[in-house]
C-alpha cells in the first residue's frame, strides 16, 4: 500500500495529504486514514481534530497527543484556523466570486440542500477563474464546518463539482474537491501550509494564468469582511 504523503510534522501534530476515496475511519471494505497513518508513523494513537469527506483529498491535521488535540480542536471551534479548498466545475456559476450563506437541511440519501434562511447558516466565500474548455477553478474559504458544505454551496451556485455524483456533478475520475491550504498560529509559531492535489486528470492547471496563480495564494486574496444578519423567524 502506497505511503500517505506527510506535508508537515512536529512533536504535537502531523499534517497529511489525504487521498480521495479514503475515509478517515476504518470501513468494512478498506482501512481508514487514521489507522494507516498510525502504522506508517509507528505511533500508538493519533487524534482527529477535524474531518474531510471521503471523496475529498488534501490537508488533514492529526494530533499526536491529547493536549495538542484539545488545543487544535479549540482553534477550529473558535475559527482560528483558516482553511482553503480548490474545486473544479464545468458549469457556469451564478456569480464568479462572493459569499454563499444559508441554513442546510437534509433531503434524502444522506444529501443536503441549502435554504435561504439564516438561523444557523453555513457560511463560505469564494473566488474563481476560468481554466478553458468550459472549466472553472474555485478557491473556497469556509467559515463554518457543516457536512458537505462546499459541495452544497457550489451546487447552489449552479456549478456542481466535477465528479460529485451526489450533487449532480459531471461524471469523472474523481470528485474535484481538494483541501489546499491551512493558516494558523500555534504556540507562537505562524503556520502556513499548502499542498496541490496529486490525482485527477482535471487538476493539472497552468499557473501561467495570473488569475489561476492568484488563487493558489488564497491568504493573499482580498476576502471581503462579512456582515451576516441571522434570520429571526
Amino acid at each position: 500500500m502506497k505511503p500517505i504523503p506527510i506535508v508537515f510534522e512536529n512533536s504535537d501534530f502531523v499534517v497529511i495529504n489525504k487521498p480521495e476515496g479514503v475515509a478517515v475511519q476504518n470501513e468494512q471494505s478498506q482501512s481508514g486514514i487514521l489507522p494507516r497513518i498510525q502504522t506508517q508513523l509507528q505511533l500508538d494513537k493519533l487524534w482527529l481534530v477535524h474531518r474531510l469527506d471521503k471523496v475529498t483529498s488534501g490537508l488533514l491535521i492529526l494530533a499526536k497527543n491529547a493536549v495538542a488535540a484539545s488545543r487544535l480542536s479549540q482553534y477550529f471551534a473558535a475559527r482560528k484556523i483558516q482553511k482553503y479548498y480548490l474545486a473544479i466545475s464545468d458549469k457556469k456559476p451564478k456569480k464568479k466570486q462572493g459569499a454563499v450563506i444559508g441554513d442546510m437541511h437534509k433531503v434524502r440519501d444522506g444529501k443536503w440542500a441549502l435554504k435561504t434562511s439564516r438561523h444557523q447558516p453555513a457560511i463560505g466565500q469564494f473566488f474563481s477563474a476560468g481554466l478553458g474548455d468550459g472549466q472553472r477553478l474555485f478557491v473556497i474559504k469556509p467559515h463554518t464546518g457543516k457536512t458537505h458544505q462546499i459541495r452544497v454551496m457550489l451546487k447552489s451556485l449552479s456549478s456542481p463539482i466535477v465528479g460529485d455524483s451526489s450533487y449532480s456533478g459531471t461524471p469523472s475520475d474523481r470528485t474535484y474537491l481538494h483541501a489546499y491550504g491551512l493558516t494558523f498560529e500555534d504556540c507562537g509559531q505562524q503556520i502556513q501550509i499548502s499542498c496541490l492535489p496529486d490525482s485527477g486528470q482535471h487538476f493539472t492547471f497552468s499557473t501561467a494564468n495570473p488569475k489561476v496563480a492568484s488563487l493558489l495564494t488564497p491568504w493573499e486574496l482580498d476576502w471581503p469582511q462579512l456582515h451576516i444578519q441571522k434570520s429571526t423567524k
